[in-house]
């Protein structure tokens, strides 16, 4: 195992917070759609990229994290909420689909997003398109 990289633990190894009498795998972190794409191609080179969906009307990326981060979760431009709504594995929406059945998808590492987030920003304000 490689030190200093964040390990992936199945959400059914150690299952979230309770919201309404129902376990929460995940929190959503959202973004900008130019913001949450350069983000999703700077963690597919890294082999980093867990599930993520575009939102319904289209202007933002959605991020599935592990349940709890939104407690901790505080970065400019991006918003974490508690829970996740899932679509079938077949809407359109998912940018990158989860992979197996609905409840053994594979969130993206929380800090490992926050990381890619930032290179996002850096990447956008250096060609010219941000700040976002």
């Amino acid at each position: 195992m490689a030190t200093g990289v964040p390990q992936y633990r199945h959400p059914a190894a150690r299952p979230g917070p309770e919201a309404a009498g129902r376990v929460v795998q995940y929190d959503t972190v959202t973004v900008s759609v130019r913001h949450g794409l350069e983000a999703v191609d700077i963690l597919r080179l890294r082999r980093a990229c867990g599930a993520v969906q575009q939102t319904v009307g289209g202007s933002a990326v959605a991020f599935l994290v592990p349940a709890g981060t939104a407690l901790g979760w505080h970065l400019p431009g991006s918003t974490c909420t508690p829970g996740a709504d899932l679509p079938a594995t077949d809407d359109p929406r998912w940018i990158i689909p989860p992979s197996g059945s609905l409840p053994c998808v594979r969130p993206t590492d929380a800090w490992v997003l926050r990381s890619a987030l930032c290179e996002a920003v850096t990447t956008l304000t250096a060609g010219g398109l941000g700040p976002l």
